[in-house]
């Protein structure tokens, strides 16, 4: 996750919109800090992207994915499977290489120098060579074994002490009795300028975090100063718990309203029956996540579970099939008839009949089913595939569904690389803040 640095300014004009793992799970959250007192709603971008197993080249170029004309306030990526699904990868703690890789290139991306039409901000000099500077050479990360710790250090301005590991909300009399450096009445807590008790990775499947967010303090001089974004929280996780793949669940607050982001990794498999252990997985994920309780104030306000907080996002490779044959999905393909396939689609299914996501929302889908591709190929597998075995019913597997009021989608798209048998989808969020009209 990451946020924009810079002075204090205006309200936010929006652009036109159009109409951390099991096995390699890392979810990233970025933001731009340059927030005024008076903000009422963050245009957050998310996105999900199963790559398969491969390691980015460095000329892989994620403008388009992260749709860099048209900025938003907080990025929040999730990736899986950055790693092969292998029995060596599972047995280690972790595959740091490919994803200080991903941060390098997400960073590159969100840094350049741009005439971006966005004026909620006054935004501090940025240089397009950033990465480069940092890491003495733009091609250092990917010629070299880099550690996740490292790479992300490199990544956060130095104003990131603003960031607390506590993400408990205080009132304003609060705030201005213990200045902005302390985590306002928990002065107890540890600022994430340091090593936190969130950022050392767990052997669960069900991975969390929890960061704070004070973003109306200046920020100061550092050697990042010239980061347009910069990274608040990064984790990666590798293992197995019963049928779930690999969940990270990163919380945190902002200016009064509580934020839960989710990246999931869910059973896979489309034989009949599959789709409940999917049901499963996510039941467990929000029966057993939780928070750990850092902040030290009485009666404070501390969401501890997921549903608990005020805006929660899920992303991720969800592996929700269609519940047709090949053939006949492929006929409806080929006919563009999509909504006679989202009939058939388990994750609807599912969430009409109340088995699953009960209350949560997804944006209307107006793009194809963004698995299973052959690998740099437009085609679906089953088309290039002899193999039975080897088929794979095309599905929308990607998906980024919501909780809570005061969120209102303004895109839900995918971008169609040849990278891996994914294509990843893309959505962008108004998010309205507490005490706010919406």
């Amino acid at each position: 996750m990451g946020m924009n640095n810079g002075d204090e300014g205006k309200v936010m004009k929006l652009c036109d919109d159009p109409t951390e793992i099991q096995v390699g799970t890392e979810v990233g959250v970025l933001d731009s800090m340059a927030v005024s007192h008076d903000l009422q709603s963050l245009r957050v971008f998310t996105a999900t992207w199963n790559v398969g197993g491969k390691s980015p080249s460095s000329d892989l170029n994620l403008d388009d994915l992260l749709q860099v004309h048209c900025q938003s306030d907080i990025y929040v990526l999730g990736f899986q499977e950055i790693v092969p699904l292998n029995a060596g990868n599972v047995l280690v703690i972790e595959d740091n290489g490919s994803a200080a890789k991903w941060l390098s290139l997400i960073s590159q991306s969100l840094n350049k120098s741009s005439n971006n039409d966005y004026c909620s901000l006054k935004r501090s000099n940025t240089n397009s060579n950033s990465f480069e500077k940092m890491c003495s050479g733009g091609s250092s990360m990917f010629l070299q074994r880099t550690s996740l710790k490292a790479a992300s250090k490199a990544f956060r301005s130095e104003s990131r002490r603003r960031f607390k590991s506590c993400n408990c909300t205080t009132t304003e009399p609060d705030r201005k009795s213990y200045g902005r450096d302390s985590c306002f009445a928990c002065q107890k807590s540890q600022s994430n300028g340091v090593d936190d008790p969130s950022s050392s990775e767990e052997e669960d499947a069900i991975n969390t975090s929890v960061v704070a967010a004070d973003v109306s303090a200046t920020v100061p001089p550092g050697k990042n100063q010239h980061l347009r974004y910069s990274l608040i929280k990064s984790k990666q996780m590798v293992g197995i718990f019963v049928t779930i793949w690999g969940c990270i669940s990163v919380s945190m607050t902002f200016k009064q309203t509580s934020f839960c982001f989710v990246c999931s990794h869910l059973a896979s498999g489309e034989k009949e029956g599959d789709e409940l252990r999917r049901n499963l997985d996510v039941i467990e994920i929000l029966k057993s996540t939780q928070f750990p309780k850092i902040c030290r104030t009485p009666n404070a306000k501390i969401p501890d579970k997921i549903l608990d907080h005020d805006r929660v996002i899920w992303l991720g490779d969800l592996n929700y099939r269609i519940a047709l044959s090949y053939h006949e999905t492929k006929k409806l393909l080929e006919q563009n008839y999509w909504d006679a396939l989202l009939n058939k689609d388990q994750l609807k299914i599912e969430r009409e009949a109340g088995r699953v996501f009960e209350g949560w929302k997804e944006g209307k889908i107006f793009f194809p089913p963004t698995y299973k591709y052959s690998y740099n190929s437009d085609l679906y597998a089953g088309d290039t595939s002899k193999s039975k075995s080897k088929r794979r019913t095309p599905a929308w597997c990607d998906r980024i569904l919501w909780y809570g009021e005061g969120i209102h989608q303004k895109s839900y798209t995918r971008w169609d690389s040849r990278f891996s048998d994914h294509r990843p989808v893309c959505a962008t969020f108004l998010v309205f803040l507490q005490n706010q009209r919406y």
